[in-house]
């Protein structure tokens, strides 16, 4: 088994190293992976970069970073100093200041620079880089944190997808129809107590589950939890109650059970959801949340990642380190997870880097219709939006339409990058 193990190890090592290799001579992918770095930059500073506070500042004789200082206070962790408590920093007589380039929030309103354009007089430092809109507030600040709010979606909802899809692509994959045998008791009291399970964890809770998801998202993720452990615990009876009576020979004997089927039909009845009309369900019953966004993209995101591991594992399955890895006894999740699927993993990149360009993209189609976001929240979208109000102010629709362009579209060149420097040929 070692030496099956190293010598997969240096055939992975040299696989990776073909497929950077690859990858560096596409010239858009790699231009396009420089664009992501430096968007990611902007998204994880993004309060460094345009804020209302300085970064750093000497205050009578004593030194203070509001914008760090900020951070604690969001948390519940820190409160601001009694002498710094509602002071306007702007007009605040310091000894010493470090800003942001840009000194502005995006949802500060200035109704004395309503609609200002971009690049003229009134935008100089300090001032509005890339104009105003109706209400005063600064473009270039909105454009900055709605980078942040657009690689959250995309990052959080592919983060949960990734993690759905590598999982039941990996069952559905390893175990096929006939590898995972159970006994007939253990499978017939399941099935009886499953709906049981669902009934008293999830219909009897509707209400609960309900109210919940209207207070908060983290609410709602707490009593998600909490009836999912009551699933759990029902569930836990049946499987008890095999213990004993599978001694019966009849009801031990063991059965294969088909997960790969089942698997691939619920798979096909996910991607059959439409997951903008579902979205707005949701909205519709709840507060508009962007956690609420990036979640049900990711609870429906997956089928394509799923479909791709559950393909690659097939394969794998056959190989000798896995049957060698059987040989010696060990489990089928220890086999699966840290044998099989790392060198599974290699496709689903291709379909998370579409995923993320997707989701981008839904989002702002939200921001745009108005809905999904709270109605303070500044992103690309709603920017987007501004621009419907007054046609003369064409900044509030060329910058941030052409940042969605350039993001979904540097995405889908990543895509298609690792698509060419991950084929399979690499592998020989």
């Amino acid at each position: 088994m070692g030496s099956h193990s190293n010598k997969t190890m240096k055939q992975s090592n040299k696989y990776w190293a073909n497929v950077r290799k690859q990858y560096a001579k596409n010239k858009r992918a790699l231009f396009a992976a420089y664009i992501v770095l430096f968007l990611s930059f902007i998204a994880v500073f993004a309060d460094f970069l345009a804020n209302n506070k300085p970064i750093l500042m000497k205050y009578q004789d004593n030194w203070y970073s509001p914008v760090l200082k900020e951070y604690t206070v969001s948390l519940g962790i820190g409160k601001w100093s009694p002498e710094l408590v509602r002071t306007d920093f702007k007009t605040l007589k310091m000894d010493f200041a470090i800003w942001s380039p840009i000194r502005y929030l995006p949802t500060n309103p200035n109704y004395n620079s309503i609609y200002v354009r971009p690049f003229s007089e009134n935008a100089g430092i300090g001032r509005h880089w890339l104009g105003t809109d109706k209400l005063g507030r600064d473009v270039a600040a909105g454009m900055v944190h709605g980078t942040r709010i657009a690689f959250s979606v995309g990052v959080v909802a592919m983060g949960i997808s990734f993690f759905i899809g590598v999982f039941l692509g990996t069952i559905a994959g390893y175990f096929g129809d006939d590898r995972l045998k159970i006994s007939r008791i253990r499978l017939l009291l399941n099935l009886l107590f499953l709906p049981l399970a669902f009934f008293y964890a999830f219909m009897v809770r509707s209400d609960v589950l309900g109210d919940s998801f209207a207070v908060s998202l983290f609410t709602f993720i707490f009593q998600f939890l909490l009836s999912l452990l009551f699933f759990i615990g029902i569930l836990l009876i049946p499987n008890l109650l095999t213990i004993p009576l599978k001694r019966i020979r009849f009801l031990g004997k063991k059965i294969s059970l088909p997960l790969d089927i089942i698997l691939t039909r619920f798979i096909e009845v996910v991607v059959s959801v439409p997951v903008l009309v579902l979205i707005l369900v949701v909205i519709a019953i709840a507060k508009p949340s962007i956690y609420n966004v990036m979640i049900i993209i990711g609870l429906f995101g997956w089928p394509g990642i799923a479909r791709f591991v559950r393909a690659e594992l097939m394969k794998i399955r056959r190989l000798e380190y896995i049957e060698a890895a059987d040989a010696l006894g060990f489990s089928h999740f220890r086999t699966m997870f840290k044998h099989a699927v790392p060198n599974a993993l290699s496709p689903v990149f291709i379909s998370v880097a579409f995923g993320v360009a997707a989701a981008i993209l839904i989002e702002a189609f939200l921001s745009f219709l108005g809905i999904g976001v709270p109605s303070d929240m500044i992103t690309w979208g709603k920017l987007l939006n501004l621009s419907r109000g007054n046609s003369s102010a064409w900044w509030l629709a060329v910058f941030p339409g052409f940042a969605i362009f350039i993001t979904v579209t540097v995405f889908n060149l990543i895509g298609e990058g690792l698509t060419d420097a991950l084929d399979p040929k690499l592998r020989k």
